[in-house]
């Protein structure tokens, strides 16, 4: 059970700040109630009961799985999309999942797919945009948390991240010439 002031992330709320475990007042049941507020959406509380399997409700990552994610970024791979038809609901699912592996993953392969699109003159689709912003949205709120950062703060550390990465792998390419 979550304590009053962890962070987790629910569903499609994203990073939830614990405010209260109790019952819900009025309701004559002795069931537990997690109430919490999204950290990205401000004015509103949830009431999810602390047994529901409905939704997912996960503890935060550590500032230790983020460096391990931005470690596996590049082994990491797309998601296997079998036809353009089912392409929504497997980007669906990866968002609900809660998972921030699938959230990369979902990132890698909308990102690919426009790069692709566009080196072929075409425009990048909207669907495309639009969840590949919604997995940037989860997967850098929550970073920000362990890191102590704000949403854009922990993107412009991931970016930073990954370009020395980028940097660091070309210069032992030249080396090796």
């Amino acid at each position: 059970m979550f304590q009053v002031g962890e962070y987790v992330v629910h569903g499609n709320d994203g990073v939830c700040k614990v405010e209260a475990v109790e019952p819900m007042s009025g309701s004559g049941s002795d069931r537990i109630y997690y109430t919490l507020v999204p950290i990205y959406s401000a004015g509103s509380k949830l009431f999810v009961p602390t047994d529901s399997t409905k939704v997912v409700t996960r503890a935060v990552i550590s500032e230790k799985d983020v460096d391990a994610l931005m470690d596996e970024w590049d082994d990491i791979e797309t998601l296997s999309v079998e036809n353009d038809k089912k392409r929504e609901d497997v980007y669906k699912a990866a968002l609900r999942s809660c998972d921030c592996r699938q959230w990369v993953k979902l990132i890698k392969t909308s990102y690919q797919r426009n790069q692709t699109r566009m080196a072929n003159g075409k425009k990048a689709t909207t669907s495309d945009e639009r969840y590949l912003h919604m997995a940037q949205e989860n997967l850098f709120g929550e970073m920000a948390i362990p890191l102590h950062m704000s949403r854009v703060e922990a993107e412009d550390y991931f970016i930073n991240k990954m370009n020395s990465k980028k940097g660091k792998k070309k210069s032992k390419k030249a080396k090796k010439s």
